[in-house]
């Protein structure tokens, strides 16, 4: 298709089989929005139909976008399929780094050679991230695009910033022991989902788009955005915005690296606290360090007072927790989720003694 060319849409019906007679139900068991449906052979045709739409987005494996339609939390005027994109590829850069399509899928992420061996914790990440079902589907720009699991967000009526600007975060005097102790606000206090995004974090990768401004690369600690008086603005990107590739620079320490996941039950669950590691000992000493923290904060955090306070300093589980605590020193727990302070400290201490000591596979 010529990408000049308007890309052909169609209309969905709101709902299979609804009686039109009967009054439309709002809310999370309402009856779904009618939007159009279009499938892109181009990225810039892709870009243009979504800018577009006031309210149009990108449809890639839509594991949680297809869930929050249904749900009416999302409610967009136009979903364009992008899967037909030639974004998927992972290939191994010269320098050592890797170039990761948005749409490569996070299974095959996870086995690919460059990956496994010169970046674990990128593939633990996503191993640890979702049943295999969803990792054959789940791309890796869906991945770091994915809306926060709060119950309250999620359940299409009540006051949530992110939902709603301006009615208020009912977590905060609500249920909340799963969501965050550092990077939150008056506004807001959920907890980012990605496991692969703590990863990405850690190794500085950088996210690359297009879109009607043209191509840019975004740091990927700058990509996520802390919830401050705007939560419902969750990343920098321009409407019709699209990202392209996950770009991660060589890094020779990740090499010895872990994805470290602490949740509720061993199957397959969010992050209660997890931490993305990579260190390099010489002579009993941190030469370099890598730290990034999920299940406790409002975007993947990256742990630099923890980094700053063990370079230079000894490999031991006492400098670790040391570290840990000034990390999390500036942590605002309430009373439901107090436990991840301590329990932030302990996985950080653990995860950096499975790699000094060797045990780390």
């Amino acid at each position: 298709m010529d990408e000049r060319q308007p890309l052909p849409v169609h209309r969905l019906p709101e709902h299979p089989g609804r009686d039109p007679r009967r009054p439309r139900r709002e809310g999370r068991r309402g009856a779904v929005r009618a939007f159009d449906y279009a499938r892109a052979d181009g990225v810039d045709t892709a870009i243009a139909a979504v800018g577009a739409h006031p309210a149009g987005a990108f449809l890639a494996g839509g594991t949680t976008e297809v869930d929050l339609v249904r749900q009416n939390v999302l409610r967009p005027d136009l979903l364009v399929d992008i899967n037909d994109l030639p974004l998927d590829r992972v290939e191994d850069l010269p320098d050592g780094g890797l170039r990761i399509g948005a749409l490569a899928r996070m299974s095959d992420v996870a086995r690919a050679a460059g990956v496994v061996d010169r970046f674990p914790l990128i593939a633990q990440s996503l191993l640890l991230g979702a049943s295999a079902q969803l990792r054959n589907m789940a791309s890796m720009g869906g991945n770091l695009c994915q809306r926060v699991r709060c119950g309250y967000y999620r359940d299409a009526v009540s006051p949530c910033n992110k939902r709603e600007p301006g009615s208020g975060c009912s977590a905060i005097g609500g249920l909340h022991r799963g969501h965050a102790v550092l990077g939150t606000s008056d506004r807001c206090i959920a907890t980012h989902p990605s496991d692969v995004a703590v990863a990405l974090v850690a190794v500085d990768a950088v996210v690359r788009t297009r879109g009607p401004g043209g191509e840019r690369g975004i740091p990927i600690d700058d990509f996520f955005l802390l919830p401050g008086d705007t939560p419902h603005r969750e990343r920098p990107l321009e409407h019709g915005e699209l990202i392209t590739a996950i770009e991660v620079p060589p890094v020779p320490t990740a090499r010895r690296s872990v994805y470290l996941k602490v949740r509720d039950r061993a199957s397959y669950e969010f992050a209660l606290v997890s931490v993305a590691a990579a260190v390099d000992v010489r002579d009993g000493a941190v030469a370099e360090v890598r730290l990034a923290l999920g299940g406790v904060a409002t975007k993947p955090w990256r742990a630099r007072a923890a980094e700053r306070s063990l370079l230079g300093g000894p490999a031991t589980p006492g400098a670790f927790a040391e570290a840990a605590a000034r990390e999390l020193a500036s942590a605002e727990p309430r009373p439901q989720n107090a436990f991840k302070v301590e329990l932030a400290r302990r996985t950080i201490v653990r995860a950096l003694t499975m790699l000094t000591n060797g045990d780390d596979r």
